[in-house]
Order: C-alpha cells, then sequence, then structure tokens
C-alpha cells in the first residue's frame, strides 16, 4: 500500500518470525499508527508459540492476541475439504491453503473488536497467501484498509540481511541471524518446505527436510493397522477410541509419521501464474483421505461416485484460490453433505514404509452385496435379464457400425485401390 493509506490501528496477521517481527516496527514508523499483534493457533506447535506475546511486545506491538483456532479449522475446515475428497492437481492436500481464510477471519474479528480501521500481513507479492488473505478480508469486512508491506514500493527491507540489521537497530528480538536453508509453514494439518536443494526440480529431497514424518526406507519393517470410524463421512475414531477432532488428527500424524506415510514432492501451478515446487508432510489426512476413499467406494452408488470426483477438482481450486467464503463454496458444500449421510462406518487402513493402502471397510449402509458380487450365480440375479440391456446400451453403437462402419470401409478400400 502506498503512504497515503491513512491508519491509526492495524491488526497484524503475526507469527514471531524474523518477517513479521520486522514488518510490526515498520508499519508503526511508516504509518504512524498503533500496531495490534494476532496470533493464530491452527496447531503449529507450541515451540513456535512460546514466549510470543512478550516478543511481540518488545517488536512495538500495543497489544497480542493469541486465538486457539485448531478446534474450528478441524471442524469447520479440514473436515468439509476431507469429505469433499479435494486434492489440488492431485497430489497438494491444500493444507496451507485451507488455514488461510480462516486465519484472515479471525483479523477481521479482532480488527472490529479492537476498532482498528486496517488489517495488515506479511505474504510477498509472489506467492498465493496474499491473495487468500486479502480476498477474505474484502469478503468479510470490505471497509477495512489492507496493508501488505512486501507490496509497498517504500518498504526497503526485502533482503533477510536488511531486516536483521533493522531488527538489531530497533532491538527487537530476533531467534536467529542464520537463514534456515527452508521456507517452512506449519500447523495441524501439514508442514510445507520450499527452497534449498528443492530450487532446482533436479534434485532430490534430502532426508534432513523432514520434519513430522520419518523418510520411507527408515520406517519400521513391520506394517502398522489403523481403523477409522466414521459418522456421515466424519471421522469420529482411532482403532475403537472415540476422539475430538484435534486430538484424532494429532495421533494419525504420529502414527503416519512414524511409519513415512504422506510426503510429497509436487511442482505445482500458481495463481500468480507461476510454478513452484514444495514437498508437502501430511502424514495424518494422508491416512484420512485414503479411509474416506474406502468408505465411499461401498456407501455411494455409481454416478454420485463419479460426479463427486469432478467436483471434488473444482473444490480443491476454490481453496487454493482464496474463495473459501463464496457462494459456490457453500453450495457444494451442501452437495457433499448430502452425499455423506450414509457413509459411517470403519475403514481398515495398512501403514508399511511410506505405503497407505485401504485393506478393508465395513458399514451398515454398505451398497456392497456379497450375494450380487460373487461369480455364484444366486436368485437375486437372471442373467438373461443382460442379454436385452446389452442390445438396446449397445444400440447406438451398432448403428454407427451398420451406417458409417460400412462406409468408411468403402472409402478405405478405394485408396487401396488408388495406391495400386
Amino acid at each position: 500500500m502506498s503512504k497515503q493509506v491513512k491508519v491509526k490501528k492495524v491488526v497484524l496477521a503475526y507469527s514471531g518470525g524474523l518477517d513479521t517481527s520486522v514488518i510490526l516496527p515498520w508499519i508503526r514508523e511508516h504509518h504512524q499508527c498503533e500496531v495490534i499483534a494476532m496470533v493464530a493457533d491452527v496447531g503449529q506447535g507450541i515451540g513456535e508459540l512460546k514466549g510470543i506475546k512478550a516478543k511481540a511486545g518488545r517488536s512495538g506491538a500495543s497489544k497480542c492476541v493469541v486465538s486457539d483456532l485448531r478446534k474450528e479449522f478441524a471442524e469447520d475446515f479440514l473436515w468439509p475439504m476431507l469429505r469433499s475428497g479435494a486434492v489440488y492437481e492431485k497430489k497438494y492436500m491444500l493444507g496451507t491453503s485451507v488455514a488461510r481464510p480462516l486465519i484472515a477471519k479471525e483479523m477481521v474479528r479482532v480488527a472490529e473488536q479492537e476498532g482498528a480501521d486496517a488489517v495488515a500481513h506479511g505474504a510477498t507479492g509472489k506467492g498465493n497467501d496474499q491473495v487468500r488473505f486479502e480476498t477474505t478480508v474484502m469478503t468479510l469486512n470490505p471497509k477495512l484498509q489492507i496493508i501488505a508491506p512486501w507490496k509497498d514500493p517504500s518498504f526497503e527491507l526485502t533482503s533477510r540481511e536488511a531486516a536483521i540489521e533493522y531488527a538489531k537497530a530497533r532491538n527487537i528480538p530476533i531467534t536467529s541471524t542464520k537463514k534456515s536453508i527452508y521456507s517452512r509453514d506449519r500447523n495441524l494439518w501439514h508442514i510445507s518446505h520450499e527452497g534449498g536443494e528443492l530450487e532446482s526440480t533436479w534434485n532430490e529431497p534430502l532426508d534432513r527436510m523432514l520434519v513430522m514424518s520419518v523418510p520411507p526406507h527408515k520406517a519400521p519393517n513391520k506394517s502398522t493397522y489403523v481403523e477409522i470410524g466414521f459418522e456421515r463421512g466424519t471421522p469420529v475414531s482411532v482403532n475403537g477410541k472415540k476422539m475430538d477432532a484435534v486430538s484424532l488428527i494429532e495421533r494419525l500424524n504420529v502414527l503416519g509419521g512414524k511409519n513415512g506415510v504422506g510426503t510429497v514432492d509436487l511442482v505445482e501451478n500458481r495463481l500468480v501464474g507461476m510454478k513452484s515446487r514444495g514437498v508437502y508432510e501430511t502424514p495424518g489426512g494422508t491416512i484420512l483421505a485414503e479411509a474416506h476413499n474406502a468408505m465411499e467406494a461401498i456407501c455411494l452408488d455409481r454416478e454420485t461416485v463419479h460426479y463427486k470426483e469432478q467436483v471434488a477438482v473444482r473444490y480443491a481450486e476454490l481453496i487454493y484460490d482464496g474463495r473459501w467464503y463464496t457462494p459456490l463454496r457453500e453450495a457444494i458444500d451442501a452437495f457433499v453433505t448430502s452425499t455423506q449421510q450414509f457413509v459411517t462406518g470403519t475403514a481398515r487402513v495398512k501403514l508399511y514404509k511410506g505405503n497407505c493402502v485401504a485393506v478393508g471397510a465395513k458399514s451398515p449402509y454398505s451398497m456392497y452385496v456379497e450375494d450380487l458380487a460373487s461369480f455364484t450365480m444366486g436368485a437375486g440375479y437372471d442373467p438373461t435379464d443382460a442379454i436385452g440391456f446389452i442390445r438396446l446400451f449397445g444400440l447406438p453403437m451398432k448403428v454407427r457400425g451398420m451406417v458409417q462402419g460400412r462406409r468408411a470401409r468403402g472409402v478405405k478400400a478405394q485408396r487401396s485401390k488408388r495406391k495400386r
């Protein structure tokens, strides 16, 4: 934003890292305003949150609001996404993408609560997060000004070295002056990695990069079986034990991580028009997606399954593009909710050295009927019924073969004569 933006009080989405630690005082100095730090706990772990209020205060925040959003994140964002089957470009389980609208929503709530006239974020002008933050704010409270220092021409802290010097000059606490080899984002659902050897698509990711998981080749030599219980498409238990959403995901993250499950290497197409490479660890989410697919396989009819697969692609795009708070996403959710009314039962998943495979599923609403599926002919299926069905089903193909096929054969014959 330009210097001409006049604001009195700003709510900054604050992580405590170097970028937001210097952005906070920069906003105060540049805009001559009060800055409130808003910290969203979406499951990134105690290590990132420890002492964050004191740190924000020393950076110049007039107040630091820490919001525990883990339950809301799991129940209102992760579960709908899981039920939808959304996966971006066949691999990315949208861990960072789906958290951004919730963080932005909380930023708006705090701004309204504190009487702020602006919000701010530390996303760069190159990535997807700037879009996710800003479109959410525009939707939920279009009156709020949006301050994005990385897109301000007067923002001079565009290198890590400059940011460190700026922090030192103002006695702003920073945890380290050494640049981490990876850029990471972590929450309850996943952790992402960018940078380092990943900047070349020819390089293989190194084992040292992994945080939530072990490399598959270092996983146990024995398989681990886990049973996931579902009610109306929502996970409710692990190995027969009822669990709340947050505890359930955390438990599966541990099990999946120990077995090297859920790590993907992806070159993705960013919304802003460039390709980027990242490695994502989503151990618990990978187990849940496999289990949920197994439940739908026995509980949904063919037409619904096939149509839902198409809808899942669009749902993933909406999440990735920062369009969570849109009528289309809400409408798709209504459709998905309808499809899940009989997705109740248990799926058994086998974990082994990076592999995650559903090996069993059962449900009181299963449409898999053993008597019908068996190779043995029974009273429930008369094979002679297939005669008329195939005649009608294949009639268009038969007509085409009779009319166009004959002509095609005639044209072929004429061409063959000419060649002779």
